[in-house]
């Protein structure tokens, strides 16, 4: 049986660990990526001295998933500070570790942020999610965050200088329209664990995980045009039949009764710029309140890991959520807003490089912790894997080719 032709479609996250899976179970099998390397959405670029992720990411070291698949120590982490540096309409201040410890935040610094009932409520809301099981979070009724912030007693200002900023770069929506079981799930991944970058970049993170394959063949700049039963037809015109078949990213792109099934992905631009020294001066997020601005938020990659910046320079991360302004337009645009907060004249912020990910994360309508193997099932011999069974984090996709993984070895079992 182990001689099975079994393919996968994909070489990102869910593609390399449904493989790992897989080899593990005593098969063989191969993948097809359409680009000339592995890691999907986690890509790393070197441009001019820079590592540039491909959008801003960030590993959560809570993650069940990425502790059973990644070796932390070999990764190099370089950790996030806990908590961000708010800038505020007319001053700046940090406020550290609101999630991990509320209640010894500064009171001076909260004070601008949240009331002192919000540092309480923060509390007590980090203790809940300590003792609430990941089952627990998943299977609650869903409502949208805002709704959930707003029953769970927190002030508008809070939810305004903290909570919106913060989150919209993780939900990468403005409204908190997203479901409270996946701020459940953040909150308490933040609370519990780091937020980390490996020190030479995202693509570390696919690049460990295609170290533990050891008999999986790849097929790159392969594309995919088709798939009718378990044949799959190439772009080049070739044809392979297969014997089961994963789709590691989202299939309705060869399988035309798929089409219409998905919900639109959440896009975000990132734009770099380097600058002769960072103005924040340390490995924390910055964040800025309120709705009159491009930037959502922002973070010198060269404090959290040095290794980002080759050549002496900081290396400025700066994320956007929606705009209709032209690449050069929006440049300008950003450089303006960086001298209104910083000081520091606009010129002075030298553009390296722009990103605009239009499939950033999907939308899930219903946000899931884990699904039965049954359910990435097309067929008795196609199954599908990706972030979008699930919800949109490194999480979810590991989980989901472990998943499909099981059910491609499940498939292969006597029915008694």
């Amino acid at each position: 049986m182990k001689d099975q032709k079994i393919y996968i479609i994909g070489a990102g996250v869910a593609g390399l660990v449904a493989a790992i899976e897989l080899e593990k179970a005593g098969y063989t099998p191969v993948i097809l990526e359409g680009s000339e390397g592995i890691g999907g959405r986690m890509k790393t670029d070197e441009v001019d001295g820079f590592l540039l992720d491909h959008g801003f990411q960030v590993l959560l070291t809570a993650y069940p998933e990425a502790r059973k698949y990644l070796d932390f120590a070999s990764l190099n982490l370089k950790y996030f500070e806990p908590g961000a540096i708010i800038f505020g309409a007319k001053d700046t201040f940090i406020v550290s570790d609101p999630l991990r410890n509320p209640l010894k935040v500064v009171n001076m610094a909260f004070s601008h942020v949240g009331s002192f009932f919000d540092k309480v409520k923060m509390f007590s809301l980090t203790q809940e999610l300590k003792k609430k099981s990941l089952d627990d979070i998943f299977n609650e009724p869903s409502i949208s965050t805002y709704q959930y912030l707003k029953e769970y007693g927190f002030t508008e200002q809070i939810i305004t200088n903290f909570f919106k900023p913060f989150f919209r770069g993780i939900f990468l929506e403005k409204d908190l329209k997203t479901s409270s079981r996946m701020f459940e799930f953040t909150f308490k991944m933040f609370s519990e664990g780091m937020g980390a970058i490996p020190a030479n970049g995202m693509i570390e993170i696919p690049k460990m995980l295609r170290q533990r394959l050891h008999s999986t063949e790849f097929l790159f700049n392969t594309k995919v045009k088709a798939i009718q039963g378990t044949q799959i037809d190439l772009e080049n015109g070739e044809r392979i039949q297969a014997d089961r078949i994963i789709i590691a990213t989202q299939p309705d792109k060869f399988m035309k009764q798929l089409d219409g099934q998905f919900s639109p992905a959440k896009s975000v631009i990132t734009l770099y710029f380097s600058l002769h020294k960072s103005f924040m001066g340390r490995a924390m997020l910055g964040l800025i309140p309120g709705e009159n601005h491009l930037i959502n938020n922002l973070v010198f990659m060269s404090d959290v890991s040095s290794a980002y910046s080759k050549n002496g320079r900081a290396l400025l991360s700066v994320s956007i959520l929606a705009t209709d302004l032209k690449e050069k337009e929006l440049i300008k645009a950003v450089q303006s807003e960086l001298e209104a907060l910083s000081r520091i004249n606009a010129e002075y912020f030298k553009f390296v490089k722009s990103y605009y990910i239009n499939y950033a994360i999907p939308t899930v309508d219903d946000v899931k912790g884990t699904i039965p193997f049954t359910e990435c099932k097309i067929s008795d011999q196609v199954f599908l894997a990706g972030d979008y069974l699930l919800n949109g984090s490194i999480n979810a996709a590991m989980a989901s080719g472990r998943i499909a993984a099981e059910a491609v070895v499940h498939s292969y079992m006597p029915i008694h």
